[in-house]
């Protein structure tokens, strides 16, 4: 058999996490050194490999029903090589150090048993109920695979140049950044998209770090209506943009 498919062969690496192809994972287990791996991100496998349903302790289930910000994970521990993907996104690694890493979850592709997350807020300017967006906040010392739709943007922030960012672009920043959420609402009011521009909530991020940003935002084209009423437009509810693009993957 010829094909130009075989040179997409398997890639061969020394580290622990390598990036097969912009959208493919390679993760490499000893037999010590579990991965905590987003549910069914597994797309193949060699060796001996277990896969559990990752425990969730009485708190993290707590602050998962009131935030909405959490991960549902599978431990994948035994010895061999996982491969790992979610809907062809970009796959990028990001080494931790003490400075930590705050990240949208939904962005979390996998990431060292040996790191810590905590579902941490963001205030919104306007103290309006319900207008704050929960971040997961990780730390420690250990990689973490992130995703975004398309090639993303990094950009650094300085005491003298900070940040604005879509809050629907945002995927992860350094947890040592002063965040701000606001919206540059004039008479419309702060739930609706500015004016008829299309832009919304925006954050702001000062100090020095950086920001990650995709070219892509989890509510669809402005005007787009998924489900049913006003609610569906805005991406609240069971059948709301954000209810039925959880990975942020519109076509």
């Amino acid at each position: 058999m010829q094909s130009a498919l075989f040179a997409h062969a398997e890639a061969q690496s020394q580290e622990r996490y390598a990036v097969q192809n912009p959208q493919l994972l390679r993760v490499s287990l000893s037999g010590s050194d579990d991965v905590l791996a987003r549910k069914g991100a597994m797309v193949a496998y060699q060796g001996i490999i277990d896969f559990d349903g990752e425990y969730q302790s009485t708190t993290q289930r707590t602050a998962r029903a009131r935030t909405g910000e959490g991960l549902d994970l599978m431990r994948c521990s035994g010895q061999g090589t996982v491969y790992l993907a979610n809907l062809a996104q970009y796959v990028h690694v990001v080494d931790v150090d003490q400075d930590g890493l705050t990240v949208d979850s939904s962005y979390v592709l996998a990431l060292d048993s040996t790191l810590h997350t905590e579902a941490i807020a963001v205030d919104s300017q306007y103290g309006v109920s319900g207008t704050g967006k929960y971040q997961l906040n990780i730390s420690g010392r250990g990689k973490v695979a992130l995703m975004t739709s398309g090639q993303p943007l990094m950009m650094q922030v300085t005491p003298d140049k900070y940040v604005n960012a879509d809050a629907d672009a945002i995927v992860a920043w350094s947890t040592s950044l002063r965040v701000q959420m606001q919206a540059q609402t004039h008479s419309t009011g702060v739930w609706r998209r500015r004016g008829n521009t299309g832009e919304g909530w925006e954050l702001s991020f000062l100090g020095t770090g950086f920001a990650l940003v995709q070219p892509s935002e989890v509510l669809p084209p402005q005007n787009a209506q998924l489900g049913q009423g006003m609610a569906a437009q805005y991406g609240m509810g069971q059948h709301g943009s954000h209810a039925q693009n959880q990975n942020n993957a519109w076509n």
